[in-house]
């Protein structure tokens, strides 16, 4: 066909025709140079990604060794006597000694408000008790005095 024929071809079609050939047209002339090719080549995609939670165990309790030295007459008797605290974590604890014999056993809290210091108490089980009041000066360490109800007192070294 010659280039002075296309006008003529189109003048016969009817309006909606040679709508629809010109677009067509326009389609193959505008993508005619247009070819899709991916960016990386096949088989090079990174694999997706596994996210699985984080789980944090909770923590297991802390035992820390305390030693009681004798602070006055009373307490000289007993000479130096070890004692156990657990510090469970969350404000509170266990504490335990044998002073002469006598099993003592209780409870150890931080004092409310404060982050460091502690009151340890503890039963006898012949009726005795004691009672400690500790600062520590880190997490595993720290100093205080404790008093039997007989009148004894010792100073309290925590941990180390």
């Amino acid at each position: 066909m010659k280039v002075d024929s296309v006008p003529r071809a189109m003048a016969r079609l009817s309006t909606a025709r040679r709508l629809g050939l010109a677009t067509a047209l326009s389609a193959a002339t505008l993508l005619g140079g247009c070819y899709v090719a991916p960016l990386q080549p096949a088989g090079s995609y990174p694999a997706p990604a596994v996210v699985a939670p984080i789980v944090v165990a909770p923590s297991a309790p802390l035992t820390f060794a305390a030693r009681l030295y004798p602070a006055n007459e009373i307490a000289s008797s007993y000479g130096m006597v070890s004692a156990v605290v657990t510090n469970d974590l969350n404000g509170r604890g266990t504490f335990s000694t044998a002073i002469n014999g006598e099993s003592f056993t209780g409870e150890a809290t931080r004092v409310a408000g404060s982050g460091h210091e502690g009151l340890a108490n503890g039963a006898g089980n012949r009726g005795s008790y004691i009672n400690c009041r500790y600062q520590m000066n880190s997490a595993t360490l720290g100093t205080g005095t404790c008093r039997l109800s007989n009148g004894a007192v010792f100073t309290m070294h925590v941990g180390g």
